[in-house]
């Protein structure tokens, strides 16, 4: 019975979704929400792709979006905004996970969630959707970041409801419905996930769960590896101003290029 009621509460609420903020990165997770959000809830889906300075190409998530009929697709480029508001607050507060964890990838979840909160009042959407898997702390950062905006919005989170539970039923679902595939991500792409913005990048996981094994040249993609750094030191002064540093030598610039 209990089975039965969850059952028609879920599609109920289903029916009253009309139109849904999805963050949107273009990979294969959020390509596949896409279309499985159109298809399993009916209703009209409106993209967002946050610039936090990830480092990717921005314009195929957008050329894909438009593939599966999209109307509505932002892009926003919310680098300034991360470093000002959100970076730098935290380095004054001196904040790191239980005393120890840096917040390299969990800062920028709020500034995605206030965004998708702003887009869902932009465009009169009755719901958000994320990507984050149903394990894990991302799905809390979002959820409770748009909560704290928007009490009433209804979120979506595929992976607390979906059977794709594998990457080899993703692939399946983006073979059948024409999705395309990056070859990297085909063939199982790195054996690693990997999270990078403005601030930080950060991989977890696979092989690098082992001691024994070092990092491969390529994860070297802010900084460069000690045998390539240089063998003399250069020294930058910093000047402060605003409670926000900046280095003396440059010219006045935006924070996030300091």
């Amino acid at each position: 019975m209990a089975k039965t009621a969850k059952t028609l509460n879920t599609q109920q609420s289903k029916q009253r979704i009309k139109k849904v903020v999805l963050a949107y990165s273009g990979g294969l997770d959020t390509s596949v929400i896409l279309k499985w959000l159109q298809d399993v809830y009916d209703c009209e889906v409106v993209t967002f792709t946050a610039d936090i300075g990830q480092g990717e190409e921005l314009a195929p998530a957008k050329k894909k979006a438009k593939m599966f009929g999209v109307k509505q697709i932002f892009v926003e480029d919310l680098r300034e905004e991360f470093v000002r508001d959100f970076v730098f607050p935290m380095f004054r507060a001196n904040a790191v996970y239980e005393g120890e964890y840096l917040l390299g990838t969990s800062i920028a979840r709020p500034l995605i969630a206030k965004q998708l909160v702003d887009i869902a009042r932009k465009t009169g959407a009755d719901a958000i959707s994320h990507g984050a898997t149903g394990k894990g702390n991302d799905q809390v950062r979002f959820e409770l970041g748009a909560y704290a905006l928007m009490p009433n919005v209804k979120i979506i989170a595929p992976w607390r409801e979906w059977d794709l539970l594998s990457r080899e039923k993703l692939l399946k679902y983006a073979d059948t419905h024409g999705i395309p595939v990056d070859y990297k991500k085909r063939k199982g792409g790195a054996p690693y996930s990997m999270d990078a913005n403005l601030l930080h990048i950060s991989y977890e996981g696979g092989i690098l769960e082992d001691p024994n094994f070092e990092p491969e040249e390529s994860m070297w993609r802010i900084t460069v590896s000690p045998e390539k750094a240089p063998n003399r030191p250069e020294y930058v002064e910093l000047s402060t101003g605003a409670a926000t540093s900046s280095p003396s030598t440059a010219s006045p610039s935006p924070p996030r290029r300091c």
